[in-house]
C-alpha cells in the first residue's frame, strides 16, 4: 500500500482537529467543575470526528452530551440523530459519558417539550462546547428558514421548541437559539464548496430568517471545514 493511501483525507484530518480540540476543552472545564456538558450535531458530516472524540481520554464519566435537535422518531430508528451518537460516539473510552436524549415516549414534539426542558435543566450550563452543522439552505440545528416556529426558536427563553417544516417530513424538536447560545464555545463543521459557499453568502448579510445560521455569526464561532 502507498503512503497516498495511508494518508488521511481532509475531512478526516479534520475531523481529528476538531475532536482534540473538543477533547481539550472539555478537560479544561472539567479541570475546575464537576461535570461538562457537550451539545452535538447529527447528519453524517460528523461521523468521523464522533468516532475521533470517542478515543480521547478524558473523564467521560463526567460529561453529558445531548444534541442541537432531534427528529421525533425511536431511538432506533435508521434517521434517529440518538441512534447516530449511539452508535459512533458513545463507544470506546465516550461509552462512559451520559447521553441525554431529546425525544420522549409522546406521540409529538409538543406533547414532550416539558419533560425533555426538564431533563436539560438539571445539565451543567454553560454548555462546554456547542457542535454546529449546516445545510445548504442555511438552517442549523432545527431552525430552518421555512419552519412556522423559526421566530420562536429565535427569540425563546425556552429550553426547547417543537418544529413543523414543510421542507422535512419528521416533526422535530430542537435547542432554542438562546439555549444553544449558552455555551462557552462553539465550532461550525463544515465540509465540501457547496456548503462553504452558503457559509460566505451568511456572512455578507443579516437577514436570520433567510439563512438562520447568522444567528450564530455574531458570537465567537471558529468554523472547521474541508473540501
Amino acid at each position: 500500500m502507498s503512503s497516498e493511501q495511508l494518508s488521511p483525507s481532509p475531512r478526516e484530518q479534520l475531523a481529528h482537529q476538531l475532536a482534540q480540540t473538543v477533547a481539550t476543552a472539555l478537560r479544561e472545564d472539567l479541570s475546575s467543575q464537576d461535570r461538562a456538558l457537550l451539545i452535538v450535531s447529527g447528519g453524517s458530516t460528523p461521523v468521523p470526528f464522533f468516532e475521533a472524540l470517542s478515543r480521547e481520554t478524558l473523564p467521560w464519566d463526567r460529561v453529558d452530551v445531548t444534541l442541537a435537535d432531534e427528529r421525533w422518531v425511536a431511538a432506533e430508528a435508521d434517521d434517529s440523530n440518538a441512534r447516530l451518537v449511539r452508535k459512533h460516539l458513545l463507544i470506546n473510552r465516550a461509552e462512559a459519558a451520559t447521553f441525554v436524549p431529546l425525544t420522549t415516549e409522546h406521540d409529538t414534539p409538543e406533547e414532550g417539550t416539558d419533560e425533555v426542558a426538564q431533563r436539560l435543566k438539571g445539565l451543567s450550563w454553560p454548555a462546554s462546547v456547542v457542535i454546529l452543522g449546516m445545510g445548504g439552505d442555511g438552517h442549523t440545528a432545527s431552525l430552518f428558514p421555512d419552519s412556522r416556529e423559526l421566530d420562536l426558536a429565535l427569540s425563546t427563553d425556552a429550553h426547547v421548541v417543537a418544529v413543523r417544516t414543510p421542507s422535512q417530513p419528521q416533526a422535530r424538536i430542537t435547542l432554542s437559539a438562546e439555549r444553544l447560545h449558552h455555551a462557552r464555545r462553539h465550532y461550525l463543521h463544515l465540509t465540501g464548496d457547496d456548503k462553504r459557499a452558503v457559509l460566505g453568502s451568511a456572512m455578507a448579510g443579516d437577514n436570520v430568517r433567510e439563512l438562520p445560521i447568522r444567528a450564530f455569526l455574531s458570537c465567537p464561532l471558529a468554523v472547521y471545514w474541508a473540501p
